[in-house]
């Protein structure tokens, strides 16, 4: 299983518009972050989590022309706001058409149906996405073809909930605040975790590094990867010098390759 980081930044990206910051004006590729979003590939599947603004680029970075699945972690727009560019995975192969499956909670997928009720109308018009709607249950493992995907609930916010993802050995967990003990215990055994921080300061709604690392020491994976960064984490090649062994921060168009 291979996964790629499509981007590994918040709902602004970095640079952020505006900022003169030495994060913002770096030259190091690796500091330049688009909105979050992963894709994972086995020989047969191609499956993207969260279709957010940048969904477009990101998709044309990687050169793929067929994706299975979008899985959303929850409905923000920077998770969500790009769903209208699948219809390029539609028409690809045009007249032949390729619907794209979308998974998400009841609440997520709500979202969904309410920001792009044109793709879901009796009378569509010509070239409107063409998709599935998928509803999970966080609590049931759930299969994109042969593949097991065990969904892993938290909190972005004390009223606001969150759906991460594990896939055999490893775990992808964005926008996290919080998280109980018996969604935590579906993280055991992974080799690989991917886990939000967005900054070193705390945060209302988001993991900070402090907060990610204390995660990853109970979950106490072979390798760990921060992502859904602030331009406040600093700069990418001062802050990785920074961290735990085995704890990396991702950055955009990162590939790494887990056994499963």
């Amino acid at each position: 299983m291979k996964l790629t980081f499509l981007g590994t930044g918040t709902s602004q990206g970095v640079p952020v518009i505006g900022c003169r910051c030495e994060v913002c004006t770096s030259k190091d590729p690796r500091d330049n972050r688009l909105r979050t979003a992963a894709m994972l590939e086995w020989d047969d599947v191609r499956i993207v989590i969260d279709a957010g603004p940048d969904f477009r680029c990101q998709m044309l970075r990687t050169g793929v022309r067929h994706i299975d699945a979008i899985l959303l972690t929850h409905e923000h727009k920077d998770h969500i706001g790009g769903l209208d560019d699948v219809r390029a995975f539609n028409f690809v192969d045009y007249p032949m058409i390729h619907r794209v499956d979308i998974f998400g909670t009841h609440q997520t997928l709500k979202a969904v149906r309410k920001d792009f009720d044109y793709a879901f109308q009796v009378d569509k018009y010509r070239g409107v996405p063409e998709i599935d709607l998928r509803e999970i249950d966080p609590d049931v493992p759930f299969y994109v073809k042969d593949k097991r995907i065990v969904p892993v609930s938290g909190h972005h916010s004390p009223r606001f909930m969150v759906t991460g993802f594990r896939f055999g050995k490893l775990a992808y967990l964005t926008d996290f605040k919080t998280i109980e003990q018996d969604q935590e215990a579906k993280l055991q055994g992974v080799e690989v975790l991917i886990v939000n921080a967005l900054r070193p300061q705390p945060h209302d709604s988001h993991f900070c590094l402090d907060e990610a690392l204390a995660l990853i020491r109970r979950v106490a994976p072979r390798e760990a990867y921060l992502t859904h960064m602030s331009h406040e984490m600093g700069l990418h090649a001062r802050t990785s010098t920074q961290l735990p062994a085995g704890v990396h921060l991702a950055y955009d168009m990162l590939e790494i390759n887990v056994n499963d």
